[in-house]
């Protein structure tokens, strides 16, 4: 059995996890995923969010909901920044980093610097930005293309619903890391059918890492809709 904290990717909130957490649940592991700051149902103002606040909501949820840990810490796109945050905050209440479809932090680069040098940018004709630019949410009519293509009927319009804006400023800094996130072991699950981060980016992103440390699914970005007992059969192989 295995503790798993799930964190959502941009625009998402612990909803996401609807159909994976009781998946998880059977296979006997206990699960918690929750809403970082700005998402679901946590009401922190856009003009307050930042990294550096999406990692003390990580750590706190460690704190509160695992008695400090270590947790396997699953992170959906955008949220690779954040768990590798934490991870190089806390090293130590962090048994493994899973990276879900999600961004590897660059030296030096931001998640929007890394998403700007991606081969493609499927999201970008989509995102509609705020007056003040300080958030953008995605055209609803193209959300069921981009993230949901290969998922149940209606996981769209129950996604459309939920969908929330999405602050820029925790996108626009670079990750520091050192050597307290390289002592945490990490895995990456590639989506090979995924119509927001490239495919073949993600496999740029892990093209250095152990071969053994790589998994792959044949689904769109939003693999606990799509397949949700085939991603808990996976976690759960991954972290033995």
């Amino acid at each position: 059995m295995s503790d798993f904290l799930l964190i959502h990717g941009a625009m998402h909130g612990a909803w996401c996890w609807r159909d994976l957490v009781p998946e998880l649940n059977l296979r006997g592991h206990r699960v918690q995923a929750i809403d970082l700051p700005g998402h679901g149902g946590d009401m922190t103002p856009i003009s307050k969010i930042t990294l550096d606040l999406y990692a003390d909501a990580i750590l706190d949820a460690i704190e509160r909901d695992f008695a400090g840990g270590p947790v396997q810490l699953v992170g959906h796109s955008m949220a690779g920044y954040p768990i590798s945050l934490a991870a190089e905050r806390a090293p130590d209440k962090i048994a493994r980093l899973i990276y879900l479809c999600a961004y590897v932090p660059a030296a030096g680069q931001s998640l929007a610097d890394m998403r700007k040098s991606a081969p493609r940018q499927p999201l970008l004709p989509a995102l509609i930005r705020s007056e003040d630019g300080k958030s953008f949410r995605v055209d609803p009519a193209k959300t069921e293309e981009l993230f949901y293509h290969d998922c149940p009927e209606g996981t769209a319009a129950y996604a459309n619903m939920r969908l929330c804006a999405q602050a820029v400023a925790p996108q626009a800094v670079p990750c520091p890391l050192g050597e307290n996130y390289a002592s945490v072991p990490r895995s990456y699950i590639r989506c090979t059918d995924d119509r927001t981060i490239p495919p073949e980016f993600q496999v740029t992103m892990t093209h250095d890492w152990p071969a053994a440390d790589v998994y792959e699914m044949e689904t769109s970005h939003s693999p606990f809709f799509a397949a949700p007992q085939e991603l808990a059969r996976l976690l759960s192989q991954i972290t033995g």
